[in-house]
């Protein structure tokens, strides 16, 4: 398996709404990243079916990452010609889809962990800098950027050695779309139905 597709779904997955806290730092942010891998791992050593695990990683995006933002942003232009019930069903739709498309992935992470090591302010936001281990590779940075914009401490991207989550999630959405002739119910149903 590719180890950047896997790290990044994972990120996906991984990405989106931790627990409020006053203000965003170096300590919250790196305790969110902390956070999320723990659970990811908690969730692969359960030994549960691939529903359930599904389910489970659907609940972790919705806790660490900012699902409003990502799937804003995957949407892209297109969104300004979207009804604000499209916007809701996208959203929705786009979050199932990251959670069952890379939820399939995080078996790959079994025995492997992310390691902090360094958090730095850039902007509004926080970058936090992991090395990232996995049986029979080579290790490898993962950066995490965590952000407080929507009320909460939450992961809005990833870089994985220079890959960058946002803009493969976009051209991966926008390619659908294309290949629905535009057509955001389309894209909406097709959302669902892959995995």
């Amino acid at each position: 398996m590719d180890r950047r597709k896997f790290i990044i779904g994972a990120g996906a997955v991984l990405a989106t709404a931790p627990q409020a806290l006053w203000a965003l730092n170096e300590n919250s942010a790196s305790s969110l990243i902390n956070s999320l891998v723990t659970d990811i791992n908690r969730v692969i050593a359960s030994g549960k079916g691939e529903s359930a695990m599904y389910r489970d990683f659907e609940q972790i995006f919705q806790r660490y990452s900012d699902t409003s933002y990502i799937a804003a942003y995957a949407l892209g232009a297109d969104g300004r010609r979207a009804s604000s019930a499209q916007k809701r069903a996208f959203s929705q739709a786009f979050q199932g889809y990251i959670s069952r498309k890379y939820g399939k992935r995080f078996r790959e992470f079994i025995g492997g962990k992310l390691e902090v090591t360094g958090v730095k302010k850039v902007k509004k936001w926080y970058e936090v800098s992991t090395i990232a281990y996995l049986k029979g590779q080579s290790p490898f940075e993962v950066t995490f950027l965590v952000s407080d914009r929507s009320g909460r401490d939450l992961f809005f991207n990833m870089f994985v050695e220079g890959v960058n989550l946002l803009l493969t999630e976009r051209t991966e959405i926008g390619a659908i779309l294309d290949s629905k002739r535009g057509d955001i119910d389309a894209l909406i149903a097709e959302l669902h139905r892959l995995s």
